[in-house]
């Protein structure tokens, strides 16, 4: 028994000197994807399939591995066992056949479609009504359907060669990886972008990721494990890159300088600056994002162009007009839904008030206050990871931050201040209102510089509106041996 590789249709539509282009690509990827099961697999192009000889004696686990990882490898429309015998008569072939499909077909319509190669002397269609009445002879609850049958059996003939169809799987589709060249996903570990980034390598296109670290380590940990969850079962054949940006400082130096309607559409900008350059450098010719038109503020229309203006590479967003049902549908297909599930939404530069339809003049006058050296200290200090190697030496796991929640429990603490470090804006719109405790007014954007000479005498808890920046200020503070600082937490967050 062999494995059929039947090629993706748009393929079998291309010119010759394509069509003959993209199988050796596929030959090439799917020996690559192969490798790891064993040096003896054999792989063979063809005109309309690939052929996957394997050794005899495979275990069910080891076959099972061999047909996961060809059906979810880009290019391959389907997967057929294939018992290859010669070819004698037709009630020889409906002996062969019997034992393969009686169960399958029990209770069930069914139709027989056979090809024939070569020349002889009958018809398909001879050889096709001979095995359905055999067929319905052995299975008498069977039913033949030429239209809409709930079973298909396949049987070919090549020249004097009979090949019989045990088994069949779908493939995954699209195109051969690496044969439409190569882009990088910014990701974000969410819903959206990993579905981008598999749209992207299942037709074709080698795809490297982008992460801003916005979270702390155990943010970027949990990115890792999508971004190694999409190239270890789609990409496989092939190795890329998982860039690391460190943005905090960034963000911190928006905080300070960028009005806050226009922080979203200026994070994303800085973004797309960064990317742009870092793949650039690293010879990537165009980025992919997971937007989708009106999902967010910075997804207008009005505010996507503003984003795109800044970029000198070409940005692909394969999810501009779906539906977010249907992008949850499809990382629940993929396995990155379990990985959004849990991964925790980062709000230190989020707008109270953003602007969706953002005016160019007022994006680029409040840039002009903005410090790009944060942005080139950023880029400067952004790591790259090989695919390979995404699971080895994952950051560390984050220590465990002093938390309080709600007035009472922060009444009970001794020799406590609370700092609260939302910009002035955020402060003025909703004061926070502690009585019986000091509260500190440190903007998060300064607390990095003045943390060190306030007295240790005393635990210091961060408060934000939602808890995200407070914890990512600690744990920075933390790294520094900063260990007195806490996150303080209303109940009602």
């Amino acid at each position: 028994m062999y494995y059929l590789l039947k090629l993706f249709p748009e393929i079998t539509i291309k010119s010759r000197s394509v069509r003959r282009q993209m199988t050796r690509c596929l030959v090439g990827n799917v020996r690559n994807v192969l490798r790891p099961l064993g040096e003896d697999v054999q792989v063979r192009g063809g005109w309309d399939a690939l052929a996957v000889k394997v050794p005899d004696g495979m275990t069910p686990h080891w076959l099972h591995q061999l047909v996961a990882r060809l059906t979810r490898t880009p290019g391959i429309h389907e997967v057929q066992a294939v018992e290859d015998l010669p070819f004698l008569s037709f009630d020889e072939t409906a002996r062969h056949l019997l034992p393969v499909w009686q169960d399958a077909i029990e209770d069930r319509c069914f139709r027989v479609t056979v090809k024939r190669r070569g020349h002889h002397d009958f018809t398909s269609e001879d050889l096709e009504r001979h095995l359905g009445q055999a067929l319905r002879d052995a299975v008498p609850s069977a039913r033949v359907n030429l239209k809409r049958p709930d079973v298909e059996v396949r049987v070919d003939v090549a020249d004097d060669r009979l090949r019989l169809v045990r088994q069949r799987w779908p493939g995954l589709g699209g195109y051969p990886l690496g044969v439409q060249g190569q882009s990088v996903t910014l990701i974000s570990g969410g819903y959206d972008s990993p579905v981008a980034a598999w749209k992207m390598m299942r037709r074709g296109i080698k795809n490297h990721f982008m992460f801003f670290d916005l979270g702390g380590v155990d943010h970027e940990a949990a990115v890792r494990e999508v971004a190694h969850h999409l190239w270890e079962t789609y990409g496989s054949s092939h190795r890329v890159h998982f860039f690391s940006v460190p943005f905090a400082g960034v963000v911190a130096e928006m905080q300070r300088s960028i009005p806050d309607g226009l922080i979203g559409v200026v994070l994303k900008r800085m973004m797309v600056r960064a990317a742009s350059r870092i793949a650039d450098r690293s010879r990537i010719p165009m980025l992919v994002t997971g937007d989708a038109i009106a999902q967010v503020s910075s997804q207008s229309l009005t505010n996507l162009a503003l984003i795109d203006s800044v970029s000198d590479l070409p940005i692909l967003r394969p999810l501009i007009a779906e539906d977010k049902q249907d992008i949850i549908n499809m990382a629940r297909q993929i396995g990155t839904a379990r990985f959004a599930e849990v991964m925790p939404e980062v709000c230190g530069a989020i707008s109270q008030r953003p602007n969706t339809q953002a005016q160019r003049s007022k994006v680029l006058a409040a840039e002009e206050a903005f410090d790009f050296a944060s942005l080139d200290i950023a880029i400067e200090n952004s790591t790259i990871i090989r695919s390979d190697r995404l699971m080895e030496h994952l950051p560390r796991r984050e220590p465990e931050l002093h938390v309080i929640k709600g007035v009472q429990a922060l009444a009970e603490e001794s020799a406590v201040s609370v700092i609260d470090i939302r910009p002035p804006v955020e402060r003025e719109s909703a004061p926070l209102t502690l009585p019986e405790t000091e509260c500190l007014l440190i903007p998060f954007y300064d607390l990095q510089a003045t943390a060190g000479t306030l007295p240790d005498d005393r635990r210091y808890l961060l408060y934000c509106n939602q808890g995200m920046m407070s914890r990512m200020q600690a744990l920075h503070l933390h790294d520094r041996g900063l260990t007195h600082f806490g996150v303080y937490r209303e109940l009602s967050e």
